[in-house]
Protein backbone atom coordinates (compact mmCIF):
# COMPACT_ATOMS: atom_id res chain seq x y z
CA UNK A 1 0.00 0.00 0.00
CA UNK A 2 1.25 3.23 -0.93
CA UNK A 3 1.55 5.88 2.18
CA UNK A 4 2.30 9.37 1.54
CA UNK A 5 3.99 11.16 4.42
CA UNK A 6 5.95 14.07 2.89
CA UNK A 7 2.42 16.19 2.93
CA UNK A 8 1.06 16.40 6.90
CA UNK A 9 -1.83 18.69 6.34
CA UNK A 10 -5.76 18.19 5.99
CA UNK A 11 -8.01 20.15 3.87
CA UNK A 12 -11.34 20.86 5.71
CA UNK A 13 -14.69 23.14 4.87
CA UNK A 14 -15.92 25.11 7.59
CA UNK A 15 -18.34 27.84 6.36
CA UNK A 16 -17.32 27.39 3.49
CA UNK A 17 -13.97 28.66 3.86
CA UNK A 18 -10.96 26.05 3.53
CA UNK A 19 -8.83 25.76 6.59
CA UNK A 20 -5.77 24.10 6.35
CA UNK A 21 -4.40 22.12 9.64
CA UNK A 22 -0.91 21.58 10.02
CA UNK A 23 -0.42 18.56 12.39
CA UNK A 24 1.76 18.81 15.31
CA UNK A 25 5.43 16.84 15.23
CA UNK A 26 3.32 14.58 17.96
CA UNK A 27 0.88 13.80 15.64
CA UNK A 28 2.62 13.14 12.29
CA UNK A 29 4.89 10.98 14.43
CA UNK A 30 1.74 8.76 15.44
CA UNK A 31 1.37 8.78 11.43
CA UNK A 32 4.23 7.42 11.18
CA UNK A 33 5.06 4.85 13.71
CA UNK A 34 0.88 3.50 13.35
CA UNK A 35 1.02 3.76 9.48
CA UNK A 36 -2.05 5.61 8.98
CA UNK A 37 -3.17 6.95 5.43
CA UNK A 38 -5.96 9.65 5.14
CA UNK A 39 -9.48 8.74 5.25
CA UNK A 40 -12.34 9.34 2.97
CA UNK A 41 -14.63 10.53 5.84
CA UNK A 42 -11.67 12.65 7.25
CA UNK A 43 -9.19 12.00 9.60
CA UNK A 44 -6.29 8.87 9.02
CA UNK A 45 -6.31 5.63 9.88
CA UNK A 46 -4.85 2.10 8.96
CA UNK A 47 -6.60 -1.68 9.28
CA UNK A 48 -5.10 -3.55 11.58
CA UNK A 49 -7.30 -6.95 11.75
CA UNK A 50 -9.54 -8.47 8.93
CA UNK A 51 -10.55 -12.21 10.18
CA UNK A 52 -9.75 -14.76 7.74
CA UNK A 53 -13.73 -16.63 8.96
CA UNK A 54 -16.47 -14.94 6.62
CA UNK A 55 -19.56 -14.55 7.58
CA UNK A 56 -22.92 -14.29 5.91
CA UNK A 57 -24.63 -10.37 6.07
CA UNK A 58 -27.90 -10.58 8.07
CA UNK A 59 -28.07 -7.26 6.16
CA UNK A 60 -27.94 -8.14 2.72
CA UNK A 61 -26.96 -11.91 2.52
CA UNK A 62 -23.50 -10.82 1.21
CA UNK A 63 -20.31 -12.60 2.27
CA UNK A 64 -18.55 -10.64 4.64
CA UNK A 65 -15.00 -11.02 6.80
CA UNK A 66 -16.39 -11.63 10.56
CA UNK A 67 -14.68 -8.77 11.65
CA UNK A 68 -12.68 -5.94 11.63
CA UNK A 69 -10.87 -3.51 13.18
CA UNK A 70 -8.76 -0.30 12.58
CA UNK A 71 -6.74 2.52 14.22
CA UNK A 72 -8.00 6.06 13.40
CA UNK A 73 -6.60 9.24 13.83
CA UNK A 74 -8.42 13.38 14.24
CA UNK A 75 -6.52 15.79 14.39
CA UNK A 76 -7.93 19.49 15.89
CA UNK A 77 -10.49 20.55 13.58
CA UNK A 78 -10.54 17.72 11.36
CA UNK A 79 -14.28 15.86 11.05
CA UNK A 80 -15.42 12.70 10.53
CA UNK A 81 -17.96 13.29 8.07
CA UNK A 82 -21.46 12.10 8.54
CA UNK A 83 -21.55 8.50 7.21
CA UNK A 84 -23.10 5.13 7.77
CA UNK A 85 -22.35 1.59 7.72
CA UNK A 86 -24.21 -1.35 7.38
CA UNK A 87 -23.47 -3.36 10.29
CA UNK A 88 -22.65 -2.67 13.58
CA UNK A 89 -19.41 -0.82 14.55
CA UNK A 90 -17.73 -0.09 18.15
CA UNK A 91 -15.09 2.81 18.58
CA UNK A 92 -12.83 2.43 21.33
CA UNK A 93 -10.56 5.66 22.83
CA UNK A 94 -6.87 4.90 22.78
CA UNK A 95 -5.38 8.04 23.73
CA UNK A 96 -5.13 12.12 23.36
CA UNK A 97 -7.78 14.14 23.78
CA UNK A 98 -11.68 12.80 24.50
CA UNK A 99 -13.53 12.42 20.96
CA UNK A 100 -17.01 13.24 20.31
CA UNK A 101 -19.07 11.06 18.86
CA UNK A 102 -22.49 11.85 17.10
CA UNK A 103 -25.11 9.57 16.55
CA UNK A 104 -28.61 9.84 14.85
CA UNK A 105 -30.80 7.14 14.48
CA UNK A 106 -31.67 6.54 10.68
CA UNK A 107 -35.39 5.63 11.36
CA UNK A 108 -36.54 8.12 14.02
CA UNK A 109 -34.15 11.00 13.25
CA UNK A 110 -32.64 11.46 17.15
CA UNK A 111 -29.44 12.11 18.03
CA UNK A 112 -27.31 11.24 20.51
CA UNK A 113 -24.14 12.43 21.69
CA UNK A 114 -21.24 10.67 23.25
CA UNK A 115 -17.75 11.63 24.60
CA UNK A 116 -15.05 8.69 24.20
CA UNK A 117 -11.98 9.33 26.83
CA UNK A 118 -13.46 11.96 28.89
CA UNK A 119 -13.50 9.83 31.86
CA UNK A 120 -12.64 6.03 32.51
CA UNK A 121 -16.06 4.87 32.30
CA UNK A 122 -16.50 5.62 28.76
CA UNK A 123 -13.73 4.58 26.29
CA UNK A 124 -15.99 2.74 24.13
CA UNK A 125 -19.71 3.07 22.34
CA UNK A 126 -21.38 0.59 19.81
CA UNK A 127 -22.97 2.71 16.55
CA UNK A 128 -25.85 0.54 15.43
CA UNK A 129 -25.75 -0.57 11.67
CA UNK A 130 -27.53 1.92 9.48
CA UNK A 131 -27.54 4.91 12.01
CA UNK A 132 -25.66 8.12 11.06
CA UNK A 133 -22.38 8.72 12.37
CA UNK A 134 -19.91 11.65 13.13
CA UNK A 135 -16.91 12.31 15.16
CA UNK A 136 -14.38 14.91 15.89
CA UNK A 137 -11.51 15.57 18.41
CA UNK A 138 -12.20 17.50 21.71
CA UNK A 139 -8.17 19.07 21.71
CA UNK A 140 -4.99 18.51 19.46
CA UNK A 141 -5.98 14.96 18.36
CA UNK A 142 -7.51 11.68 19.55
CA UNK A 143 -6.84 7.86 18.42
CA UNK A 144 -9.61 5.57 18.63
CA UNK A 145 -10.07 2.62 17.35
CA UNK A 146 -13.16 0.80 15.54
CA UNK A 147 -14.32 -2.68 15.13
CA UNK A 148 -17.00 -3.61 12.75
CA UNK A 149 -18.84 -6.89 12.60
CA UNK A 150 -19.55 -8.69 10.40
CA UNK A 151 -16.40 -6.92 8.98
CA UNK A 152 -16.09 -3.29 7.34
CA UNK A 153 -15.83 -2.98 3.46
CA UNK A 154 -16.59 0.15 1.37
CA UNK A 155 -19.34 -1.37 -0.40
CA UNK A 156 -21.35 -1.44 2.99
CA UNK A 157 -20.27 2.71 3.25
CA UNK A 158 -22.45 5.52 2.27
CA UNK A 159 -21.48 9.82 3.13
CA UNK A 160 -25.00 11.31 3.91
CA UNK A 161 -24.38 13.35 0.74
CA UNK A 162 -25.14 10.63 -1.29
CA UNK A 163 -28.49 10.67 0.14
CA UNK A 164 -29.80 13.73 -0.79
CA UNK A 165 -33.72 13.49 0.70
CA UNK A 166 -32.05 12.41 4.30
CA UNK A 167 -29.18 15.19 3.65
CA UNK A 168 -31.98 18.07 3.35
CA UNK A 169 -33.95 16.23 6.28
CA UNK A 170 -30.70 16.40 8.75
CA UNK A 171 -30.17 19.60 7.26
CA UNK A 172 -33.51 21.23 8.75
CA UNK A 173 -33.44 18.78 11.95
CA UNK A 174 -30.07 19.78 13.19
CA UNK A 175 -28.38 22.59 11.01
CA UNK A 176 -25.90 22.89 13.70
CA UNK A 177 -24.71 19.78 12.58
CA UNK A 178 -23.49 21.42 8.63
CA UNK A 179 -20.02 21.47 9.25
CA UNK A 180 -19.89 17.79 10.08
CA UNK A 181 -22.05 17.10 6.67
Amino acid sequence: MLRLYTTFFYWTIKKNVHVMIHPSKKIKQLIETLELSPHPEGGYYREVFRSEKTVQSPVHGKKRHAMTDIYFLLNAGQKSRFHRIVHDEIWHFYKGAPLTLIEINSETFEMSKVILGDTDSVLKHMIKGGNWQSAYSEGDYSLVGCTVAPGFTFSDFSFLTDDKKTYERMMKAYPELIELM
